[in-house]
């Protein structure tokens, strides 16, 4: 007999909550998940082509203007970009569906904890996520210029943090819509936030010091800094650093990320609705 969450709670099987038992079922629905995106043609068509149409219209404005593609930064802007528009935003709708389809609340009934509910639902997005900045890596690799990064743990540091807060914001963005169409709306404010306040589109150094220092405190901004003292070799304001100064410059930076996904995971834990309203 297969043991199930109550069992679990009643103190039985403790194998159940072995690490290489968890690991199984989460592969497991991030496997199922996977199927399912991939039975998707329009979402594989456009998590190949779009982030090769970003490197493309980003080359052609570039050469329109007689400069050459700058690699590490598009990379940099590519993984505030897809962060964002990608895994915050597909997540959300993905678990708004799951939950209005009950998919959720069937889950939670078997062996699968809370957590690695979300988890494996969340794999396959964070995959495309990943694959995603490759090839605009790739991309840029190809038509631009590609200086050796001056560090490369703190891109990945940002992209696997910053897509880990992505999760857990997209949990709690869940709690106050309603439905799928509903997500357009409600994603808004953190989406509109992240592209005019992270550093993305704007960067940081062009506003006013204090609303700058503000700014270095959003979930975004974080993952955009580490990004470009990795890859760029630049902070917040401009300044040119080294792997040495990379580092000494990424603290503030890491804790906001830390202090994001700790305090995202809490807030989702108590929020997160299983079940649709009635």
């Amino acid at each position: 007999m297969t043991p199930t969450r109550s069992t679990i709670e009643h103190g039985s099987p403790p194998e159940l909550g072995s690490r290489g038992s968890a690991r199984r079922r989460v592969l497991a629905l991030a496997a199922a998940e996977t199927r399912l995106l991939l039975r998707n043609r329009t979402a594989v068509l456009n998590s190949v082509l779009l982030p090769l149409a970003m490197v493309a219209a980003v080359g052609a404005l570039t050469a329109s203007n007689g400069g050459t593609v700058h690699g590490p930064g598009v990379v940099a802007t590519a993984i505030g970009v897809t962060l964002t528009f990608v895994t915050f935003y597909n997540l959300v709708t993905t678990f708004v569906a799951r939950r209005e389809e009950l998919v959720l609340q069937r889950m939670r009934t078997g062996e699968l904890t809370d957590a690695e509910v979300l988890l494996g639902t969340a794999v396959p997005t964070l995959l495309v996520t990943a694959v995603q900045v490759a090839l605009v890596a790739v991309g840029v690799g190809v038509l631009g210029e590609w200086p050796a990064p001056v560090d490369v743990v703190l891109p990945l540091v940002a992209l696997l943090g910053g897509g880990a807060v992505m999760v857990v914001l997209a949990a709690v963005s869940t709690s106050f819509t309603r439905t799928v169409e509903a997500a357009q709306f409600t994603t808004m404010p953190l989406v509109l936030t992240a592209m005019m306040l992270s550093g993305l589109l704007v960067p940081l150094s062009d506003f006013p010091e204090q609303l700058a220092q503000v700014a270095r405190l959003l979930p975004l901004t974080p993952v955009v800094e580490l990004s470009r003292l990795g890859l760029v070799g630049e902070t917040w304001d401009g300044q040119a650093v080294d792997t040495a100064g990379a580092w000494a410059a990424s603290p503030l930076a890491l804790v906001v990320l830390a202090g994001w996904l700790g305090g995202g995971a809490l807030l989702a834990r108590r929020v997160f609705r299983w079940a649709p309203r009635r």
